[in-house]
């Protein structure tokens, strides 16, 4: 049987095969349009994963939607109607979209696909716990699921047992954590939806000293329930985020979209929004676990991408261990509809826990090859063993250099496959990288890939992070390595094992070798504004638009000083960078 979970519409579209429950395939549209966080419908994704999977669209027995439509229009109607005439405006513009989106699958499979068989509707939270759950291989666990917002529903907790999942309690919308949290990112002056992240990384820059004022907007029970202050919010009104009062309460206008240098006002609040999602998050899985009695802990919702929290909750609250699969965010929601139809409305066997990150689109080396030399590249082959010894070499002499293998990853975190790599120990790495390569701002940290079996001895954390979803501090008995080092001494690590790549895993390995630091600089392969690389040429392109020293394709390594000139614009000149 083979079932094809989506999402899509809103932000981050993405397709997942799952093949007589095996995951087969998954991806992000983004990795096709190169257009960021893709809402469309995800065409390329889907036909991909079928490619994957060798099918074409006669042999898809379901789709799987990640919502329900008519849910999420019943809210968004309601809350047009209940604020009217604030946001109409706003609301007149959407309805197409919306009559012809959402409201329109079926239609939408059949012309775009030719599709005419079974279209099932999940539900937001509930997908997004089967994302977790049915991934993770454990017989039980608690579930704890937290965003911005689904149908109605905004946060959700319940259990896993067996092939049944029961969520027991939510919040529903307005009170949000997740739209909290995008609310202050728009102050601070980043995308809503897009640059969350961005605020994780500036809060260890500040100081806790408005966390009384955010109190103010948000009032948390001592079991983590919660509710937000609505008068100093609007996006229940579907025009804006918030509103004047919530400026009058922190005393400074909004910040415009990535202006200027951030003052110690904007690092204070990131760090006590920080603050408070940390509390929350910790009470909630406490409060959970407790109940369910089940100290196995599985996060989703784009809530559980902040590893901050999810370190917090590692070590305050009383769970045995989290699990938090690599595409949390909506995204992740096409994954989970496809293993809820498997698992919990089939009810059939369960798999052991998810084999791998490695999900979406792979090249062979012919195919890298013949991208090449199109572009008249100028590249050496090497054979496994010197292959490994000459990007060792690069990394050494203090390169920047690029590393696309295999099949890209699945979710927002780049993990050995379309990667940028560094020399941890360098003491101006991360400057290097931020300003040549990523064309990005300089407060924003760099994670470590670390040897499974060295982490504890380098990290302050006792267990895997394969899919970079914790944060732990650096022991402070170790050489410095400045380039992976948070200002307050963290880092969000990946592991890797021999299991998970033993390409990159000897890659490492080699590397520890050579300088007694089993860790790399990991980070994603892309410039400011646009996703992840997925093929060979969005590769070779980035390679040439930034000053990347070297990177290695497969087999090949490839140099900057010997291309010849490409002519594109560089990556500055494209995003208006100076």
């Amino acid at each position: 049987m083979n079932i094809v979970g989506l999402s899509c519409f809103y932000h981050d579209s993405a397709a997942c095969l799952v093949s007589d429950g095996e995951i087969v395939a998954a991806a992000s549209q983004e990795a096709f349009s190169r257009i960021k966080h893709d809402s469309a419908f995800p065409r390329h994704a889907i036909e991909f994963v079928l490619r994957q999977g060798g099918l074409d669209i006669s042999k898809v027995d379901a789709f799987v939607y990640y919502d329900k439509p008519i849910r999420k229009f019943d809210r968004v109607v309601r809350s047009y109607l209940e604020n009217f005439p604030s946001g109409f405006g706003n609301f007149v513009r959407k309805m197409p979209h919306w009559m012809n989106t959402q409201l329109r699958l079926p239609q939408t499979l059949k012309k775009e696909l030719g599709f005419e068989g079974s279209v099932l509707y999940s539900e937001h939270h509930l997908s997004h716990a089967a994302s977790a759950f049915f991934a993770s291989g454990w017989e039980e666990a608690s579930i704890l699921t937290v965003d911005g917002v689904g149908e109605w529903v905004c946060s959700s907790w319940g259990v896993g047992r067996g092939n049944q999942i029961s969520l027991q309690g939510e919040t529903r919308f307005p009170h949000s954590l997740g739209l909290l949290y995008s609310a202050i990112t728009r102050y601070l002056g980043f995308k809503v939806n897009s640059a969350e992240y961005k605020v994780m990384g500036l809060a260890p820059y500040g100081e806790p000293r408005f966390v009384a004022e955010m109190r103010k907007l948000i009032d948390v029970a001592p079991d983590g329930s919660f509710r937000l202050n609505m008068s100093y919010f609007a996006f229940d009104e579907g025009s804006r985020m918030y509103n004047e009062r919530l400026e009058q309460l922190f005393g400074q206008p909004t910040r415009d979209l990535d202006a200027g240098d951030l003052t110690s006002f904007h690092k204070d609040m990131a760090r006590s929004l920080q603050v408070i999602v940390d509390e929350v998050m910790v009470r909630l899985a406490t409060t959970l676990v407790g109940q369910t009695g089940a100290p196995k802990l599985c996060l989703a919702g784009g809530v559980a991408l902040n590893c901050v929290a999810n370190g917090e909750i590692l070590r305050k609250a009383p769970v045995e261990d989290i699990f938090v699969q690599p595409s949390a965010g909506d995204a992740g929601g096409a994954m989970g509809a496809a293993l809820l139809c498997w698992n919990q409305l089939l009810q059939r066997p369960r798999l052991p826990r998810l084999p791998t990150a490695y999900l979406g689109p792979g090249y062979t080396d012919a195919e890298v090859r013949t991208v090449l030399d199109g572009y008249s590249a100028k590249y050496t082959f090497f054979e496994r063993e010197a292959l490994l010894d000459e990007a060792v070499r690069l990394l050494m002499a203090g390169k920047v250099l690029g590393w696309f293998q295999g099949r890209m990853e699945w979710g927002p975190r780049a993990l050995g496959h379309r990667t940028i790599l560094g020399d941890p120990r360098h003491p101006e790495m991360r400057d290097i990288i931020n300003r040549k390569i990523k064309m990005r701002e300089g407060f924003r940290p760099f994670a470590p890939s670390v040897l499974e079996d060295h982490v504890s001895e380098w990290f302050q954390l006792d267990r895997p992070s394969p899919y970079m979803l914790l944060v732990a501090p650096v022991r402070p008995d170790k050489p410095a390595l400045p380039s992976i080092t948070h200002v307050d001494g963290s880092a969000r690590i990946q592991t890797i094992s021999r299991e998970q790549d033993a390409l990159y895993y000897d890659l490492i390995d080699r590397f520890r070798v050579a300088t007694g630091v089993p860790v790399l600089i990991n980070t994603s392969m892309n410039v400011r504004g646009e996703p992840m690389v997925c093929s060979p040429d969005d590769t070779y392109r980035c390679f040439m638009r930034t000053e990347m020293d070297a990177i290695v394709m497969g087999p090949f390594v490839l140099l900057k000083e010997d291309q010849p000139v490409l002519k594109l614009r560089s990556a500055a000149e494209e995003f208006g960078l100076d």
